[in-house]
């Protein structure tokens, strides 16, 4: 097998991705509740839907939980902490609906600027460090 990168481009992606973690932090104010991957994947699914979802597909957004009321105890959280905001589905009236709040989708806009800005530096580092000609 041939390695693609070295260790100066790999370790690269862990500074990368520690940055990346200590701003996750930041999006919460340090409130590490939300420091988890669960978390992760509703938010940023949440963010990517671009508007309201249906509580039971956010459910499913978190991949690594696997038992629908423990989703269910994360969303309930986010909704307490006020981080997500849960409203009737006009076109479904068994269902509800859930979106970012406002101030979490303008803390969500920032954090994937920087993160982008992170990964655009990242890449700088890596693109400028000679790859590994070791075949194992």
């Amino acid at each position: 097998m041939d390695l693609q990168y070295n260790e100066t481009q790999r370790r690269e992606y862990l500074n990368m991705t520690d940055r990346i973690g200590v701003r996750w932090l930041e999006v919460f104010q340090g409130d590490i509740t939300f420091y988890q991957a669960a978390y992760w994947d509703l938010f940023t699914r949440l963010w990517k839907a671009g508007g309201p979802v249906r509580k039971t597909d956010a459910l499913k957004f978190m991949v690594g939980i696997k038992s629908a009321q423990t989703a269910g105890k994360y969303i309930e959280t986010a909704l307490q902490k006020g981080s997500i905001l849960e409203e009737d589905n006009p076109q479904d009236a068994r269902s509800r609906l859930l979106r970012l709040s406002p101030q979490m989708q303008e803390r969500l806009d920032l954090f994937f600027d920087q993160a982008v800005d992170h990964l655009k530096n990242s890449n700088s580092i890596i693109e400028s460090s000679q790859t590994p000609s070791v075949e194992i």
